[in-house]
């Protein structure tokens, strides 16, 4: 499975023995005086369409009990292109709510008092921006912003390895993270500016030595460009700020121990590396979502399991129980799920808070002779890869090398299930069942209308006509000049945010200044000594490559800003083992960059990746640009969440095949690709 940021539930628990406990209880001799933890304060992760339709649902959430507030935003808004861009067509409003200026953000949170809020933001490029427009719009309401509670995601280092909505190189983007963990030390102290995320890193496929590493090398890395730029007394309190975000899979005992040994490590990292001696400010504090990777599109009811499942790993031990919990909703393989989807995942989250006794309890694995035997092996794991990782000069020079690392790692994952040797319930193993009741109807899921995006960008063109157009060049220019002088941007940016600045005009700043960066695939071009299992294969692409009078050329592609490109790589990167030259072209691009790099490559087949829903403007308008460019002879294969009347729809209008995550060997994928170039089966067609 791929990671989606769809509609989710969050959980802030505060388990650390200081806070106090929750509603009073009767103390029976059974409990032994003992005070429950408080349960953990709840929120929904949520947003799509429009501003105004996320504030409703906003809202309503609250209204059922929900305590705190976590944005989604769609990609257009995390890459910093507005509405109207190209990039933006078929995008806007899928995997979350556009906002593209001040507008949009006081419409997100109308008659929402900021001021009594906890409000996640998963935003990470434009994270200075966002979190600008939260704080005009908070101001605008009255509130006292030094009193703001909440965090921003604000990791770059992940989006290069993994999530693909980076905008700027490296080196700045590091710079803007500063920028924000400054000003909210200053100004909004009770604001986390960053969560290292780690999560994406296993959706990427990384093993838990990985997943430890790589993420504690991000923060290493972090923490040394905040450390010059304040006081020494309050660089234990700035570390205090830093919080992390995780993933637990279904190996439930193995990733309890992973956060056991997350504990030890931050701990560890911030005694010897910075000197931090006030326990308080090295707490570990961390939210996780529960995999999404290993959610299924076959029998989507068994995801339910999987998911409590793997909330057991994060919940059951005191020592490393998370802060946030999200958990993805049972169908989140087949696309955007509903309210009532979001509403199951949060019941089974209020159950295990409420009805059982998990809080009653101190932790159940201290001195568990194989507990810490695991956790001590992994932390000894992850130390080499973080000595490695030192060796190379950190996160920020070793970005290729962890690429590298993770594509491989998840080629090693995706062999094992293909060769039957991990087992999953009902894709590899008891693949027989009855159709899921869950299913009827609807299909499962919910779909944005795509009216969505004609009407917000005419909301954009009006924004734009109305406001101060003097003030906003003036702004801008402002903006820019901080940028080239290496100040902090927050004050420029807030200041831009109030006069009418939109996204995609306050990135475009940025772009200016620090350029576009093209983030590492992770795929080599070499000849690959990864060749088991494949003569068969490898001897089918000789003999078609024969036949061509040269070697089989297989473009892969990620038209649009799906950034999430762990499925293309593997399609990638099991062509180049299976003999075939390939030419995989990354993520955020046009359908007329595709058709040009199909042309002047000379390819013999395209293959598409798409996971946000906006597989049918772009499929279509990519065919329409293939066949005026004389190239309509050669078959485009399309892979991604894609529900079953889309790709009926897609099959009818030329596409040669289409993918979905039940299509989870990719060896069968390539017979297909050499099958559908192969000139005698085509010529007996």
């Amino acid at each position: 499975m791929i990671p989606r940021i769809y509609f989710t539930t969050k959980y802030y628990c505060r388990c650390d023995s200081s806070h106090p406990a929750s509603e009073e209880r009767p103390m029976t001799e059974t409990t032994q005086e003992r005070q429950k933890d408080r349960p953990w304060l709840i929120r929904t992760y949520a947003g799509h369409s429009t501003a105004k339709a996320s504030n409703a649902l906003y809202r309503s959430n609250l209204q059922k009990g929900q305590t705190g507030l976590s944005v989604a935003f769609d990609l257009p808004t995390q890459t910093g292109y507005d509405s109207d861009h190209v990039l933006s067509r078929g995008e806007v409003g899928k995997v979350g709510v556009p906002v593209c200026h001040l507008g949009d953000m006081r419409t997100l949170f109308d008659q929402i008092p900021l001021e009594q809020m906890n409000t996640s933001m998963t935003i990470n490029a434009t994270a200075p921006w966002l979190l600008s427009l939260y704080i005009a719009v908070a101001e605008e309401q009255g509130a006292d912003v030094s009193k703001l509670q909440g965090t921003v995601q604000n990791d770059l280092i992940k989006e290069y390895l993994s999530r693909g909505t980076y905008i700027c190189p490296p080196k700045p983007s590091l710079k803007m993270i500063a920028d924000v963990a400054e000003y909210c030390y200053t100004n909004v102290p009770k604001w986390n500016p960053m969560n290292v995320c780690s999560y994406h890193l296993q959706e990427a496929g990384a093993t838990p030595e990985q997943e430890l590493s790589f993420a504690l090398a991000t923060a290493i890395a972090v923490l040394d460009a905040l450390k010059p730029r304040v006081a020494p007394e309050d660089f234990p309190a700035l570390c205090g700020r830093i919080s992390f975000f995780v993933n637990a899979g279904i190996r439930f005992v193995t990733e309890m121990c992973k956060m056991r040994a997350f504990v030890d490590l931050w701990d560890e990292i911030l005694v010897e590396r910075y000197g931090v001696t006030d326990a308080k400010s090295r707490r570990f504090r961390y939210g996780v979502q529960v995999n999404s990777l290993g959610l299924t599109e076959q029998q989507p009811e068994n995801n339910v399991y999987r998911i409590l499942i793997e909330m057991l790993a994060v919940t059951l031990s005191k020592k490393a129980r998370a802060r946030a919990v999200q958990l993805p909703a049972w169908n989140e393989a087949l696309g955007l799920p509903r309210p009532w989807d979001q509403q199951w995942s949060m019941r089974m989250q209020q159950i295990m808070a409420y009805e059982t006794d998990l809080l009653e309890y101190d932790d159940l694995f201290d001195n568990n002779p194989a507990v810490d035997r695991k956790v001590e092996e992994l932390k000894a794991g992850a130390r080499a890869e973080l000595a490695n990782l030192d060796s190379m000069g950190g996160a920020i020079s070793a970005i290729d090398y962890m690429k590298g690392r993770l594509v491989e790692s998840n080629a090693d994952r995706l062999n094992r299930i293909e060769a039957g040797e991990t087992v999953v319930v009902g894709v590899n193993k008891w693949t027989q069942g009855e159709p899921s009741p869950l299913m009827t109807g609807d299909g499962g899921i919910m779909v944005v209308d795509p009216a969505v995006e004609a009407e917000q960008i005419e909301r954009l063109t009006e924004w734009k006509e109305e406001r101060d157009q003097d003030a906003v060049e003036q702004a801008l220019k402002a903006l820019r000049a901080a940028a080239e002088a290496g100040d902090n941007i927050m004050p420029a940016s807030i200041a831009a945010a109030k006069v009418g600045v939109t996204t995609g005009e306050w990135a475009a700043q940025m772009r200016k200044v620090h350029g576009e960066y093209r983030g590492p695939t992770g795929v080599s071009k070499s000849v690959s000594n990864k060749t088991a299992g494949l003569d068969d294969i490898r001897e089918a692409v000789d003999l078609v490559s024969d036949k061509l009078g040269r070697r089989l050329k297989f473009l892969v592609g990620k038209p649009g800003l799906d950034g999430h490109s762990n499925g293309a790589e593997q399609i990638a990167f099991r062509a180049r083992d299976c003999g075939m030259d390939i030419d995989y072209e990354g993520i955020r691009l046009t359908p007329e960059e595709l058709v040009t790099a199909a042309q002047e490559k000379q390819a013999h087949v395209v293959g598409l990746s798409i996971l946000s829903g906006s597989h049918m403007p772009l499929v279509e308008d990519l065919l329409e640009r293939m066949k005026a460019a004389g190239l309509g002879h050669i078959p485009v294969i399309v892979g991604g969440i894609i529900p079953d009347a889309d790709a009926e729809r897609l099959l009818a209008q030329g596409v040669a095949r289409v993918y979905t995550p039940k299509d989870f060997e990719l060896n069968a994928i390539m017979r297909d690709v050499v099958a559908l170039v192969d000139p005698t089966a085509v010529a007996a067609e």
